[in-house]
């Protein structure tokens, strides 16, 4: 087999890598019979030389792979037919702005494998950049925090090096006595959890949460059954909930429920849109509502979170909620909520996330493409082959058509 690793071409462009040149040098010495070529670029991360001292060979044309990987979509007038395509294709919920790429891919008869539907046998991914998004979206929740109340300046993740840059920078700030709450169980919320760490925030239970004042910051981690609860008054149960989310309600703003208590809020779970949103607009004006800041890290655009109504960008990271005018304000107004709703936050550390995404790559799904799938993992994800959706994808048959 020979695999080539693509340029990202969608504008504005990704810089991140599916694989290190130090991953590409393992990958080479563990399947001595497969060739790895990668396209040349100039706005990566890692930089052509890094690959070309690790003995990796650039190539312009990759009409030769069996397998070209990337890591966003692929413009649509860049594909080649007929080939074999991975990458992140931001489909499966029918994107309106995919659907030509889609189309494409049926037409040219090019297969499709997404890594968000890289799943074992329980529907659990395997792979992903979950972790630094939510490391990423917790550090600028805290950065939002600094500005809106003038207490400290954070320097940009973006303008970091890496991940060491922003723990230094984590040391040398000091928190009010805030109360923080992540939502989400998954490799988001632990991320955020991760950037708790580093500012050594004592994680609470709901309960103390709830009922207990603290002279230091403080979190708590909500699961789903923190704050939902059936409609006909019978016991939670998770699997209940993502089968039906539609018996729940959702009590995050229930009188003396979280949302009277907490300054920044890091939005990291999962939302189904048959799922209770998690507060209205009108919740937002009430005057028990005490969150200022908002780090929507799951960036659903007019979902479980209102006042999300665009993804805001790394350059220009937040922007203010008006929730009397229902209007986006200044960021920093005393008025208005702060929203940061970055829908690429890995993007903001490209290095070690190209890292740590290569490392579950190079693990986790290669030996399933080069070796064995007994699981049939790969068939599982892939959405599109032979000029059809596959099984799994139909539904998608309205969205194509």
């Amino acid at each position: 087999m020979k695999i080539g690793i693509l340029r990202e071409e969608k504008v504005p462009h990704d810089m991140r890598v599916p694989f290190t040149p130090e991953q590409c040098k393992q990958i080479k010495e563990t399947y001595p019979n497969l060739d790895l070529v990668i396209q040349p670029c100039d706005y990566r991360s890692i930089k052509n030389d890094e690959y070309r001292r690790e003995g990796v060979v650039l190539q312009e044309d990759l009409s030769d792979c069996d397998l070209l990987i990337g890591i966003k979509e692929v413009p649509k007038d860049k594909l080649i037919p007929g080939k074999r395509y991975m990458f992140f294709s931001h489909t499966i919920k029918k994107q309106p702005h995919n659907r030509e790429m889609l189309k494409r891919i049926i037409r040219d008869k090019i297969a499709l494998i997404d890594y968000e539907c890289l799943v074992d046998d329980h529907e659990n991914r395997i792979i992903g950049f979950g972790r630094y998004a939510g490391i990423v979206g917790a550090y600028n929740g805290i950065m939002a925090y600094g500005l809106k109340y003038g207490l400290f300046k954070l320097k940009p993740a973006h303008q970091s090096f890496g991940l060491k840059e922003l723990h230094e920078g984590l040391d040398k700030i000091n928190l009010p006595n805030m109360k923080i709450i992540i939502t989400g169980g998954g490799r988001v919320a632990n991320g955020a959890i991760e950037t708790m760490g580093m500012l050594n925030i004592r994680k609470v239970t709901p309960f103390e949460f709830l009922n207990y004042s603290f002279r230091e910051p403080v979190y708590v981690q909500l699961h789903s059954e923190s704050y939902h609860e059936r409609k006909d008054g019978a016991d939670f149960t998770k699997s209940d909930f993502y089968h039906h989310p539609e018996n729940y309600r959702c009590t995050f703003c229930d009188p003396g429920s979280f949302a009277s208590f907490c300054d920044l809020l890091i939005h990291c779970a999962y939302w189904n849109p048959q799922a209770p949103v998690l507060f209205t607009k009108q919740d937002m004006r009430d005057p028990s509502f005490r969150i200022s800041v908002i780090a929507d890290i799951t960036c659903d655009i007019d979902g479980s979170i209102p006042s999300t109504h665009r993804a805001t960008t790394i350059e220009d990271k937040f922007y203010g909620y008006n929730p009397v005018t229902e209007k986006e304000d200044e960021a920093f107004s005393p008025n208005t909520i702060t929203v940061m709703s970055i829908d690429n936050l890995p993007c903001e550390l490209p290095r070690d996330a190209s890292e740590g995404f290569g490392k579950h790559l190079l693990e986790r799904v290669l030996p399933l493409l080069l070796v064995e799938d007994k699981g049939k993992v790969i068939y599982r994800a892939t959405i599109a082959q032979n000029g059809e959706l596959t099984p799994r994808f139909a539904y998608l048959t309205d969205y194509i058509s």
